[in-house]
């Protein structure tokens, strides 16, 4: 989740092109010469009109980006990551200048979809620049260097050797050494202290141009994407926290308790937060990297995917075709030939590419393609799953108008593309001839135990990040307690702690790609409920009787025809609306997340008996 991936609509390009265009250091010049005197009227006529010369225009370009970004990826040199810059410096130009011309007609009057487009358009920018040029090339200037910071970020030691983030991460990932671990977690949050100040700089910047186009601050601005006032939507993402917290809190308990005897209670206190530098990942987001520490006795499923993959000569093709096979199981067309043709799936000997997987769309239309360097491995096999689930989507919504073509918010594509991985189960794949028998409910426990460990375990975390940053922009978080109210909420939702003492000389928000990338992390929250949300009420229309966590919705035509309905809406409605056609209410529910883990909620129970939970 370090990294989009998908294209997933002009909107969704604009918010990327924001910042390729600073990386560039490039100046946006914005025409500001309008004054009471030469300013007329605008009617809804003027709006209407307006609106149709900006899909047309920001149709050809997102074409000519799509191509560009597409061919940097696959072939990266010099030059292409000149033109991708090029066309990026074009596209953010075009749609600050768009998104300032938009907000004209906020007092006008218009119907449904002139008012929706045009609120989309104002929306687009994730760090709405200044009027002002001079303070736009600052921002722009700030954004880049934020970028370089991080990008160029390295831990180097006393010896002069020098560690990439992937080379820490990986050992963070595999290393039992309580001394190494806090060794490399305090390396890498050197690289951020830098940020702090640019950082502060930036907020200025970017709550003026939110202003400027009718927003309080601009963490405001992110949450008005949501069809619902902005701090409506603040107490719904609570209200959906306060129904997970239970299953986390036993899940936190177990964890700390198996840590505690792993490392020592004294390094693992039973009543304090847990220290972030144990849990196998640089940031304490997802915990599934120390599943060996705390998997349940005799959790063997008893199979391995990777090597029934091997078994049945599945190779990276195979791999593609085989998912693909599970949607048109479900009723939908099979991907266009150009699919195969122009994806890349396996990872060129002769050139450098970017190797995160990725689905896209060049032309709005059908030309769909996936981005890997395929691994032959079970987990690789639901990635592919995951990523057609989004072309699938791409696909469903091309009928739609240009602003309109993307998920119905930006939770709903991830979601999507996980509720597909989470049919991927023992029984489906007895379906497809991978597995002969599926093992008994009692192996059941440690599948669970390791999807929680990345999908519970995740959900405070990709709640508090934007918690932080929308209390920096409305000023309730100053630069003099930047660090503090990081940790504060860190404690607050993950019950994680800092390893050592912290200070305001350290910037550890930074220290995270997404806060000096700005891109919003509230999507991933989303994501992460309404999958389990989809995956049951599809469920239940596939008439399934098993448990939600061994339900499969592969080959129910019925599935695939609700799904694709609400696929085919885009952002057309409300995402409660399109929310509703699947679930039959407009209001998320937590509660489908908790039915999928209650096996493993029990084992938690029953293993927490006696034990001091709660911090």
């Amino acid at each position: 989740m370090n990294t989009p991936r998908h294209k997933l609509s002009i909107s969704a390009l604009m918010v990327a092109s924001t910042l390729a265009l600073a990386a560039c250091d490039a100046e946006i010049n914005i025409d500001t010469t309008d004054s009471a005197h030469t300013k007329k009227a605008v009617t809804a006529k003027d709006a209407n009109t307006f609106i149709t010369n900006t899909e047309k225009e920001l149709s050809a370009l997102y074409l000519e980006s799509s191509r560009a970004e597409w061919i940097y990826a696959n072939f990266i040199t010099h030059d292409t990551s000149a033109l991708s810059a090029e066309v990026n410096r074009k596209m953010t130009e075009t749609v600050v200048r768009l998104a300032n011309e938009a907000a004209k007609y906020d007092t006008l009057v218009l119907d449904y979809d002139a008012r929706r487009k045009l609120d989309k358009l104002k929306l687009a920018l994730t760090l709405p620049a200044p009027q002002d040029a001079d303070k736009t090339a600052q921002l722009s200037n700030i954004v880049a260097q934020l970028g370089g910071l991080y990008g160029k970020g390295k831990y180097c030691k006393e010896d002069g050797s020098c560690l990439s983030l992937g080379d820490m991460t990986s050992t963070m990932a595999t290393s039992r050494n309580y001394n190494e671990l806090l060794d490399l977690w305090q390396g890498w949050r050197q690289i951020s202290k830098p940020m702090r100040p640019l950082y502060a700089q930036q907020v200025v910047l970017t709550n003026e141009g939110a202003k400027e186009l009718g927003y309080v601050d601009t963490g405001a601005m992110w949450r008005s994407k949501y069809d619902m006032p902005a701090d409506d939507f603040t107490t719904e993402l609570d209200r959906i926290w306060g129904q997970v917290k239970p299953l986390y809190n036993s899940l936190h308990c177990h964890v700390r308790a198996k840590l505690g005897e792993k490392y020592g209670t004294d390094k693992v206190p039973q009543n304090q937060p847990i220290p972030a530098h144990l849990l196998g990942n640089m940031w304490a987001q997802a915990w599934g990297n120390i599943y060996d520490v705390v998997a349940p006795e005799n959790a063997d499923p008893g199979y391995d995917v990777t090597e029934l993959l091997a078994k049945h000569d599945y190779d990276e093709l195979k791999m593609v075709k085989g998912a693909e096979s599970f949607f048109t199981s479900m009723g939908f067309d099979a991907l266009p030939t150009t699919f195969y043709e122009r994806s890349l799936f396996i990872k060129p000997k002769d050139r450098d590419v970017q190797c995160h997987a990725s689905a896209w769309n060049i032309d709005s239309k059908d030309d769909l393609r996936i981005k890997m360097c395929i691994q032959r491995t079970g987990e690789e096999f639901s990635v592919i799953h995951h990523e057609l689930g989004h072309n699938f989507y791409q696909r469903a919504y091309n009928k739609q108008p240009l602003f309109y073509q993307e998920s119905a918010n930006d939770g709903f594509h991830e979601a999507i593309g996980d509720t597909i991985a989470l049919s991927v189960t023992p029984g489906y794949l007895k379906e497809i001839g991978l597995l002969e028998q599926v093992p008994d409910e009692s192996k059941d426990i440690g599948l669970l135990m390791k999807m929680a460990l990345d999908k519970v375990a995740f959900v405070p975390f990709s709640l508090m990040v934007d918690q932080w940053r929308w209390q920096v922009f409305s000023g309730e978080v100053t630069p003099e307690n930047y660090n503090k109210a990081w940790w504060e909420l860190r404690e607050k939702y993950q019950g994680v702690q800092a390893p050592i003492a912290r200070s305001e000389n350290d910037f550890d928000p930074g220290a995270k790609y997404h806060v000096p990338g700005n891109t919003p992390y509230t999507r991933y929250f989303l994501a992460h409920i309404l999958q389990f949300e989809f995956h049951r009420s599809l469920c239940e229309i596939a008439g399934n009787d098993k448990a939600i966590h061994r339900c499969s919705i592969y080959n129910s035509k019925e599935a695939g025809e609700k799904l694709n309905a609400m696929l085919e809406m885009g952002s057309s409605r409300p995402w409660q609306e399109a929310l509703e056609s699947i679930t039959g209410k407009p209001q998320m529910d937590a509660t489908a997340m908790l039915d999928y883990f209650a096996p493993l909620q029990t084992y938690l129970d029953k293993q927490n008996e006696g034990r001091n939970c709660g911090w």
